[in-house]
């Protein structure tokens, strides 16, 4: 059964969309939230150990605040505004060549299974000047993601990466900083290879020649062009997420009990997935299931339209007698489809409005389907009993 159209819109095919609006006057305490405000009580804590200066006030409560940020920071051209184009705007690859460089700070903010931010900054900005408040910039922070074009010269990227390092440690050293070795579609795998072990070399040695060793840095070889950007994007949003190990347990057992090859959950807007099970990662299974989540969403667009009232009194009429959401088997958007090559149906079976509990099954995992499907239906209740647990009571 395919749910209602509520994915794409006008705003998303536009590029603006950025989720449903809250409803009600509750707010929802966010679960990336919670890992923020403790991160900036660490940093003031630790900043007051070391000098006794004064410290920056407390966080204030998520009515003022409560959405982290990612900060996209690097060169100028080095592709900064094309991820981010794509992976939260839907703008196909190829249309990222007409971007104009970025002359100011663009700050998006981005509502899904949790709220937060996501910060473009030019490459000419020098933030570190005295002018800039860095506690607004830096001081509720999820990610400092900065990006290296792996096609030009790097060397003066690096050297702006360890400075910021290096100024940003003392007073926040709970930042994950994400490297995003970019622009690696063009080249051959061996020139990755050694472009990425030559900017870690690099980043290493001189931090290390600085007295900080063994930085907490990771390292991402991306490209626009494939989903390697989305699976980097993936590791970063999963950080921020409190409750990370209990999704994945969930995961693991679902593929223990059902015998599925891989299981991921979906925030189906950026196809990002914030969650998987323990068994090693397939590019390719990824990559299918991200495009099985296009699938569904173009069905629901065509098939979703919102119905005339008329229609649904006639389908609410005798002979059933009841409403129309109480005639329906399963309210949420629900799917299964067999690669006919290799004989694996995939499902996908939806757990709110912004997640998609997808799973590859192995050959012959039709003869146990009413078994999958009720131990999916036990997951996915957990999930949502999960993410209920992080709400503003």
């Amino acid at each position: 059964m395919i749910g209602v159209g509520r994915r794409k819109t006008l705003e998303m095919r536009n590029g603006t969309y950025n989720g449903p609006a809250r409803q009600g006057p509750v707010r929802h305490l966010s679960a990336a939230s919670l890992s923020l405000a403790r991160i900036h009580e660490q940093n003031r804590n630790s900043l007051q150990r070391q000098s006794g200066a004064k410290v920056p006030d407390p966080a204030p409560g998520l009515a003022a605040r409560g959405k982290p940020r990612l900060l996209l920071m690097g060169q100028k051209r080095s592709g900064k505004s094309s991820i981010s184009s794509v992976v939260f705007h839907k703008m196909p690859p190829g249309e990222t060549l007409f971007l104009e460089s970025t002359a100011r700070i663009q700050k998006d903010s981005m509502h899904s299974f949790m709220d937060f931010q996501v910060w473009d900054f030019p490459g000419q900005l020098d933030f570190m000047d005295p002018s800039f408040d860095v506690d607004a910039i830096f001081g509720e922070i999820g990610a400092l993601i900065w990006v290296i074009d792996a096609q030009d010269e790097y060397l003066e990227a690096i050297n702006r990466l360890n400075v910021t390092i290096l100024n940003l440690q003392p007073t926040y050293p709970n930042i994950n900083i994400e490297v995003f070795i970019h622009k690696c579609d063009g080249v051959s795998d061996d020139y990755k290879l050694d472009v990425q072990r030559d900017i870690i070399q690099r980043i290493q040695d001189e931090l290390s020649d600085n007295g900080l060793d063994n930085a907490p840095i990771n390292f991402h070889l991306t490209s626009i062009y494939d989903h390697s950007i989305f699976e980097a994007f993936s590791k970063v949003i999963q950080k921020l997420i409190p409750h990370l190990p209990t999704l994945e347990a969930m995961l693991n057992d679902l593929c223990r009990s059902c015998r599925f090859e891989k299981a991921y959950l979906f925030d189906v807007l950026s196809k990002i997935y914030i969650a998987t099970d323990s068994s090693p990662m397939d590019m390719s299974s990824y990559e299918i299931c991200s495009d099985f989540i296009d699938v569904i969403v173009d069905i629901s667009e065509v098939y979703g339209w919102e119905r005339p009232a008329d229609y649904i009194r006639a389908l609410e009429a005798p002979p059933w007698n009841q409403k129309l959401e109480d005639q329906v088997a399963c309210k949420d958007a629900e799917s299964t489809m067999v690669l006919v090559e290799a004989k694996r149906p995939i499902m996908l079976r939806e757990v709110n409005k912004y997640l998609a509990l997808v799973a590859i099954l192995r050959e012959g995992s039709y003869e146990k389907m009413p078994q999958i499907t009720m131990n999916v239906e036990t997951t996915v209740n957990g999930f949502q009993e999960v993410f209920e647990i992080t709400k503003r009571k």
